[in-house]
Order: C-alpha cells, then sequence, then structure tokens
C-alpha cells in the first residue's frame, strides 16, 4: 500500500484545510464505482459494455448466481475514517425492481439511494405506474421498435443527452425479424416524469416516452422503455448519456468517437480482379501464369479528387505509400510519373505512412505453386524467412524516397505490405523473427496489424502493434461492378455459383442471392459496411480503418462509403462530439495508454471517491488517470495557479492526468457539487 500511495494521482479541491466537524456531521464520501444488478439479459450488459468501453469500475451481481453476495445495507455503505462511505455512485438494474415482492434487498437499495442521492438506471422496464408512465394499454404501445423514428426532447437535449443533434432510427436489418421491443407510454398525470426521449406512438397523434427521468420518493431513476444489445445503434448513440446522467459528469473513464482512415499502396498498383476466372492475376489467390494481370492505379486526376474531398469533408486521409512505385512507373514511362508529382504537390493535405518500397511479403518466403498459398522451407524442414537485412532496406529505402520527395513523413509509423512479418494462420503462427530485429534498426515505434487477425495491442521488438480496421471494399476493385461479382464469390454459395466460402463458417452468412451487379454496390455494400464502420465509431474504438488506393481510382467506390458513414454521423451528432480524426502514433499511444488504465482498473488498482465537490483517485505509479467532469473543472497547480482541466468533449471535459514534476498528486475543484441544483 505505501508503494501505491507514493504513485497514487490525487484529485481534489481546495488548499486550505477544512474547519473542524464533528464524525456524524462529516458528508459523506461516494466512491466512484457502479453497481450493475445484472439479470443476464442484453440490457444490463449493454451498459456494462459501454463502462468498460470507457475504463469506468463497476461491480457486477449476477442475480442468478447461487453464491452472488447479499445486497443489504453492508454491502452499500460503511463508514470510512469516521466518515459515511456509499461505495457506489449509481446503480443500475434490469428493471426497476427485479427483485420478488417484499424483497429486503430491494428495500436497501431503496434506502441507500434516499440516504446517499444515489441516481438509479432502469436498463429495461415495463412502462407502468410504479416507472411514472401508464400503462401501454391505456392508449401506448407494446411491440417491435424496429425502424422506428425516435427524437430527443428539449428537457433531453438540454439534460443528458445534448450532445446529441436531432432525431435517429432504431435498427431494422431485417423486416423479417423483430430486432428490438419496447415500450411507447404517456407520463401519469401529475407524475414527477421528464421524457428525454420519445417517439409517435403507433395509431395516435401522440408520442410515448422511450427514455425519462421518474423523480419520487426521494430517489432519482432513469426510465428505459426498450431493450437493445450493445451493438444497435439506439443504444450505442444513448450509451453515454444514460452513463453521463448516472454519473452526473463525474466519473473515472472516458470516451470519445474515433474515426481515421488509411489508404494504403498509395504510388504502387493493386492486382485487379478477373471476373470470369474468379482470382487476382498476379496475386497468390490465381494460380502462376494463370490470367493477365490488369493493375489498378491512381491517375492526377484521383489525387485532385482525393483533395477536393479530403477539404471538403474537413477530413484528413492517411496514405500509406510505397515509393518504389513511382520509381518503376519512372523507369518504364520514360521518366514520367504525373500521380507522383501530384501528390508530393498536395503533400500537406495527407498525413503520411510507411508502406514499404516494394510492397514485398516480409514474412515467410512464400511458395504459391499451390492455391492457398504455403511457407518455403529450408532442407532441415525449418521455415525460411525473408531477413533482416531485406526488411531492414525496405524500411530505409522508403523513407529516404520519402525525404528526397519532401513527405511530413512520421519516421516511427509503419505499415508492412499485407502486414506481413506478424504471424499469420494458418501457414506462419509465429512472427517472423528477422522483423523485430529490423523494427530497431530504423526507429519504427509503431506496426500496423489486421484487427481482423490481431485486435489486441502488442509488442513486436521496439514498436508497438496498432490494429486497423478492414473495410470489405476490396484492394482489388477499381470499379464498382468488380467489387459486387467479387463479394458476390465470396458470399453466395456454390449452389448459387458462389466460393461456398460463406457456408458452414461461424462468422460468415451466405446471401440469400447474388446482387444484382448494376445496384448491389450501392443498395447493400455502400450501408452495410457504413453501418459495421459507424458501429466501431460509436464504441469508443479508436482503431483506423483501412481501404486501398484502387479504391480511390476509376469508380472511387471508397467515397460513397465514406460519406455515408461522415453524413450519417453528423445526423446524430452535435458540434460538441466531433468525430475525432488521430494519426497512427496517436491511436497507438491511446490504445497503450488505455490498456494501462484498463488493467489498473480490473485489477483493482484504482480507487476514487468524491465528497461534496472534491474528487480523489489512486492509481498506480505511472498509469496516468482517466477521467470526466464537469465542464469549469479546474487544476491546481503546485504554484497554486489554476488551469482548465482536459479536454471539452459531448457536455463534458475529459482527459487523462499525471502529477506535474514535484507534486504528488493533482487537484482538481469540480464547479459544484454533483447533484447539488437537483
Amino acid at each position: 500500500m505505501a508503494a501505491l500511495a507514493a504513485g497514487a494521482l490525487a484529485l481534489s479541491v481546495g488548499g486550505l484545510p477544512a474547519a473542524p466537524v464533528a464524525a456524524d456531521e462529516l458528508p459523506a464520501r461516494i466512491d466512484l464505482r457502479v453497481l450493475v444488478v445484472s439479470d443476464g439479459g442484453p440490457a444490463t450488459e449493454a451498459v456494462a459494455a459501454e463502462l468498460d468501453s470507457a475504463g469506468t469500475p463497476y461491480t457486477v451481481v449476477e442475480l442468478a448466481r447461487a453464491d452472488r453476495p447479499s445486497i443489504d445495507a453492508d454491502f452499500l455503505a460503511d463508514t470510512v475514517d469516521g466518515r459515511p462511505r456509499a461505495r457506489f455512485q449509481a446503480v443500475v438494474l434490469p428493471d426497476d425492481d427485479p427483485f420478488p415482492a417484499g424483497s429486503a434487498e430491494m428495500a436497501a437499495l431503496v434506502s441507500y439511494e434516499r440516504t446517499y442521492a444515489i441516481p438509479q438506471v432502469d436498463a429495461y422496464t415495463y412502462a407502468r405506474p410504479e416507472t411514472g408512465l401508464e400503462y401501454p394499454v391505456d392508449g401506448g404501445y407494446a411491440g417491435p421498435v424496429d425502424g422506428m423514428r425516435a427524437t430527443v426532447t428539449a428537457a433531453g437535449a438540454a439534460g443528458p443527452f445534448g450532445y446529441l443533434d436531432g432525431p435517429f432510427s432504431f435498427e431494422d436489418n431485417d423486416p423479417s425479424v423483430a430486432e428490438s421491443w419496447g415500450f411507447l407510454s404517456r407520463p401519469r398525470a401529475g407524475a414527477p416524469f421528464t421524457t428525454y426521449v420519445d417517439a409517435p406512438i403507433p395509431g395516435t397523434a401522440e408520442r410515448g416516452a422511450l427514455v425519462g427521468e421518474y423523480r419520487h420518493d426521494g430517489r432519482r431513476e432513469l426510465v428505459v422503455t426498450f431493450v437493445a444489445n450493445r451493438h444497435q445503434r439506439q443504444f450505442r448513440v444513448l450509451a453515454r448519456g444514460i452513463v453521463d446522467w448516472m454519473t452526473q459528469g463525474v466519473r473515472l473513464g472516458s470516451a470519445r468517437n474515433y474515426f481515421s482512415v488509411h489508404v494504403d499502396d498509395v504510388l504502387a498498383a493493386d492486382d485487379r480482379w478477373d471476373t470470369e476466372l474468379d482470382c487476382t492475376p498476379g496475386d497468390v489467390d490465381c494460380r502462376p501464369g494463370q490470367g493477365t494481370p490488369d493493375p489498378i492505379r491512381m491517375t492526377p486526376d484521383d489525387v485532385d479528387r482525393a483533395v477536393q474531398w479530403s477539404h471538403t469533408r474537413g477530413f484528413t486521409l492517411d496514405l500509406a505509400f510505397n515509393g518504389g512505385g513511382s520509381v518503376e512507373h519512372r523507369e518504364e514511362h520514360g521518366g514520367a510519373d504525373p500521380l507522383a508529382d501530384r501528390l508530393t504537390a498536395e503533400r500537406d493535405t495527407f498525413r503520411w505512412i510507411n508502406h514499404t518500397y516494394d510492397h514485398p511479403y516480409l514474412g515467410c518466403e512464400q511458395d504459391v505453386a499451390t492455391v492457398p498459398w504455403k511457407c518455403a522451407t529450408n532442407p532441415d524442414g525449418s521455415t525460411r524467412y525473408v531477413g533482416r537485412a531485406e526488411i531492414s532496406r525496405q524500411i530505409a529505402d522508403n523513407q529516404e524516397w520519402a525525404l528526397r520527395a519532401g513527405l511530413p513523413l512520421e519516421s516511427g509509423e509503419l505499415v508492412t505490405g499485407e502486414h506481413s512479418g506478424l504471424k499469420l494462420l494458418p501457414q506462419q503462427p509465429e512472427d517472423n523473427p528477422h522483423l523485430a530485429p529490423a523494427l530497431a534498426d530504423n526507429g519504427v515505434a509503431w506496426l500496423g496489424s489486421d484487427n481482423s487477425r490481431e485486435p489486441v495491442q502488442r509488442r513486436v521488438g521496439p514498436a508497438l502493434t496498432v490494429s486497423r480496421h478492414p473495410m470489405n471494399v476490396f484492394y482489388n476493385a477499381g470499379r464498382a461492378a468488380e467489387q459486387v461479382d467479387e463479394y458476390n464469390w465470396i458470399y453466395t454459395s456454390r449452389a448459387q455459383g458462389g466460393s461456398g466460402i460463406c457456408e458452414g463458417s461461424a462468422t460468415t452468412s451466405c446471401l440469400d442471392a447474388p446482387l444484382p451487379t448494376a445496384t448491389g454496390f450501392a443498395d447493400h455494400i455502400v450501408p452495410l459496411e457504413a453501418r459495421i464502420a459507424l458501429g466501431h465509431v460509436l464504441a469508443n474504438d479508436p482503431r483506423p480503418h483501412f481501404i486501398h488506393q484502387s479504391n480511390l481510382a476509376e469508380d472511387r467506390i471508397a467515397y460513397p462509403v465514406l460519406d455515408r458513414i461522415l453524413d450519417e454521423y453528423a445526423a446524430l451528432y452535435a458540434d460538441s462530439a466531433p468525430l475525432v480524426n488521430l494519426r497512427m502514433r496517436d491511436i497507438g499511444a491511446e490504445l497503450r495508454e488505455r490498456a494501462a488504465w484498463d488493467g489498473a482498473v480490473k485489477s483493482g488498482q484504482v480507487t476514487g471517491h468524491r465528497i461534496g465537490d472534491t474528487v480523489t483517485v489512486t492509481a498506480p505509479d505511472g498509469v496516468a488517470v482517466s477521467a470526466t467532469m464537469p465542464t469549469g473543472t479546474a487544476q491546481r497547480l503546485p504554484d497554486g495557479s489554476t488551469a482548465a482541466f482536459g479536454q471539452p468533449y459531448a457536455g463534458t471535459v475529459s482527459g487523462r492526468v499525471a502529477p506535474a514534476a514535484g507534486q504528488d498528486g493533482v487537484v482538481l475543484a469540480l464547479p459544484r457539487a454533483p447533484g447539488a441544483d437537483r
């Protein structure tokens, strides 16, 4: 404990000692931890997942477990240093009363919430008088809410959901399946119920509550009358407000909406899908000599379009480039490469990432005599790997090319071709042993990896991986028709003329029928890929997405997907919650710091509490505290001056804090005691 205290971060208010008071007059200490009482359903699981994502400490009590603790007065509260302590700052229940009638546990919770002004979230509850609402049979609605258009009310916009910017729709991905169920009902006459989110009651001219606050008997409940899982859009857009409401804007952990896009193979050319052969000539999915390569490469006009798009959208693309592609093009075209000339002239529009000089495969040496390929072996049967010198040359030569071209390159960032060098199942179950030394040779600190294979950041020699989400806009497609043809090949059964890869797959389902070539891209692929990517964005996931330069060429099939993501986001969120567009090194640092914080939270090494407008947090030495606070929170520095804490986002301020030099703790003053005006 002494070592922990030495490395603790203390967030507190003031500077003058408090006047002595009697023990029974001491204001209560409220621990910054949430109690989640779970029935195993999706509603409480979704709230817990949101807390996990943000790094907010919580305790789960599973109602179905025979060995669970009893929720009684001693479980909920005690005394520390003569001061009453509430162990939880908020309570999440699966509904407004999940216990048997006359339950002592519910009585204990009611008493606890009254005594310490603790908010309660009813994660999914029936609309009834006990929640401040009329029964649905009295002019309301009970049933599927798929596709329903919900609106944040004026009270919701002025309160916990002010970061949203207009109506939003409940998901309706399959009209034949009820994906979400809910109740729409009016507040009871005279009930102290404030509606935050509502929707039209079907068959009437009235609106019914979906989310609202019910104040009664000295308690505050957030009543949620629809069920959703953690991935559904309707929960994702409301999750931040639910957590901010129950923590009163004072909590450990933080969350933002991130979106970055890497464009791979810039200056190189990508092999094209052959719609007759159903493979890619020139790449390893075609047999040697099969078909005629017809590569796709951007033009100067494509650069102009990318520049115009970036400026119009206010969004910076990260270009992962291969300088050798330009050198080869000049050799084959009398020294000319208009593409490289145009890109370097517009160098400051983009961010640039080293993608190796020639884009070779840097793992094992590939034996492509068969499909799928396999690793070549030495006479003794061991795997034959690309050597350290070649890996290092590919990194260094591309850095030198960028220097000559005047690119604003961050030399510590690297994405190898196809993420090669890293382990790849089933062919190469281990990293190329020469990769880590080559990274050290060239000062690489951040190494791109494929999130579909390795979602967790790990160390490779001197570098940490940055997992990237692959977008299902194929590298070997410059035209929409090619994209649809390959998509059909992958996602239809053999009986429908496809590969049958989807048959029997645990992760991939088959299309009901092949997509129409003329309309399948716009009608199916674009909305699906945008929905998947936006799901990452709304889940506090900073990992970048990646596409290829071929997708900015010819039909420029990347833009409809990217535009849909940005347009849907803009329709959902207010200016106070902008997309955070980070470069690779900053994403890597975010993942690293987040992992350190989450590890400390999960191992019980983080504690936090507030007393009035004072918040105190302890964490292990070297772990910066992640926190979200009300706007106006001030940080007191060692010399007695103050500075604003954190950065504004979605109506609060948040960030990570570490002690200043010579400071044992960080001092914060909340603008007011949470709940003081409630």
